[in-house]
């Protein structure tokens, strides 16, 4: 035993040197990773898919059929052409309540039917009211403009999208009240003042919720919070399995308060030790998936519909995130936590589409959306919870890349543990021959 003072450690320079490395790239590439794909949303938004929608049934005006839906929804179409911020998806009434049930839209700007008679109503009404008494002038109904949102697929990208549908609602109410002015000419100068402030601005924009979710979503949010429970409850007993485990075989102490508990020596490989700790994690996953979905909907009370698909659903993504951290663990060692803690949660996080879409993310968090385990999983539970499971939705897309991850764990984990075992790199200690006792004359 050395007589060195234990703080004498802290004069060593190594120690300093490499804890402060490991610690500031981590503090650093959390940083890089959280706040760099959410400081500017609206600067990096990029096809953003938002419906358009012309029910308009048009009017015969100066007898003429007139269709100003048809004329805002072009307009709209060619403004927005070139920034390539929304991608404008034409469709009809049926096709973006399927889309926006789905998902596949962040909201929509419909073009009501009655709108282009409601403008003509109203022309000819402000018209009469120039020649006769404003009191026996029929009041028209204002034409409307409607902007649909949708929370379920997230609450920043619906707010995007509510605030691109609105500007483009409102530029659209400037337009055809320019051709209406142009049209009454210099009657309008007859006109009250609050009949030429209708007839510049003739639309009133209204806001519907496209695809209402039930009080206990979080706004759109349970999703999101119950699949990072998944993946956080996996990577946790990732870490704590593999702890039990190594303790198990006689590798690692196991402290409990004061007091350092240790096992005799089970000789086994690191593929060996992989597949123990795997297994016990798909096992304890049966477990983990149950208690999870009963402290979320049986004791939270969140809303939730196709309760035993749920239940699965959870049990494969707490197996699979749980496998992979296994492995991570295994190939990396020490190290292994931190590259664990790296892909699960701190490039996982800001690239689930959950809070910020990918739509609004620079390229390089896009990139890492199409394989971080978070997004994929993420987007079966919102199809499981608000979309009542359809495939489309994202659950087919999420099962697909909860198998190919598991695969690719798997893979990964026992094809390096196994080229370690063959070079001879095991974790089995040295023999070490016992000291002689020293021989005194």
């Amino acid at each position: 035993m050395s007589d060195i003072h234990p703080f004498r450690v802290l004069r060593a320079r190594p120690l300093w040197i490499a804890n402060g490395v490991i610690t500031g790239v981590l503090a650093l590439l959390f940083a890089v990773f959280y706040v760099g794909a959410n400081i500017d949303p609206a600067g990096h938004l990029s096809k953003l898919p938002v419906g358009l929608v012309n029910a308009d049934k048009g009017a015969v005006v100066g007898g003429e059929q007139v269709n100003l839906g048809a004329r805002i929804t072009e307009s709209i179409e060619k403004s927005d052409a070139g920034d390539g911020k929304v991608d404008w998806k034409v469709m009809d009434e049926k096709e973006m309540k399927e889309e926006l049930g789905e998902g596949k839209l962040f909201g929509a700007l419909v073009v009501p039917a009655p709108f282009t008679s409601s403008v003509a109503a109203l022309t000819s009404t402000t018209s009469s009211t120039s020649t006769t008494d404003t009191a026996n002038a029929g009041t028209p109904a204002r034409p409307t403009l409607t902007v649909v949102t949708n929370q379920s697929a997230g609450s920043l990208g619906s707010g995007l999208a509510r605030t691109v549908t609105t500007r483009a609602a409102e530029n659209a109410s400037l337009q055809v009240g320019r051709q209406l002015t142009a049209q009454i000419g210099p009657a309008q100068a007859n006109l009250p003042a609050a009949a030429r402030v209708l007839l510049a601005d003739p639309a009133a924009v209204t806001v519907e919720d496209g695809h209402p979710l039930d009080p206990h979503s979080g706004l759109g949010l349970t999703a999101f919070y119950y699949a990072l429970t998944l993946v956080v409850v996996g990577m946790l007993s990732a870490n704590v399995i593999s702890g039990q485990v190594d303790h198990a075989l006689g590798y690692t102490h196991n402290d409990m308060g004061p007091l350092r508990l240790h096992r005799p020596l089970i000789r086994a490989t690191r593929v060996q030790t992989l597949a123990i700790s795997s297994t016990l994690m798909a096992a304890l996953s049966l477990l983990m998936g149950t208690l999870v979905m009963a402290g979320a909907v049986g004791i939270m009370g969140m809303d939730a519909s196709h309760l035993p698909l749920l239940w699965l659903y959870s049990v494969c993504a707490i197996a699979v995130s749980g496998i992979g951290a296994l492995s991570l663990l295994a190939v990396f060692g020490t190290p292994g936590m931190l590259v664990v803690t790296l892909v699960f949660i701190g490039m996982a996080v800001p690239t689930a589409g959950a809070t910020t879409p990918i739509e609004a993310l620079p390229g390089f968090y896009r990139f890492l959306a199409e394989f971080e385990p978070l997004r994929q999983i993420t987007g079966g539970i919102r199809s499981i919870l608000y979309y009542d499971a359809q495939g489309d939705a994202g659950l087919t897309r999420g099962w697909l890349m909860m198998g190919v991850g598991l695969v690719a764990a798997v893979l990964f984990g026992f094809g390096v543990l196994s080229w370690y075992d063959r070079k001879g790199l095991h974790r089995i200690p040295l023999e070490t021959a016992p000291e002689k006792p020293a021989v005194t004359v």
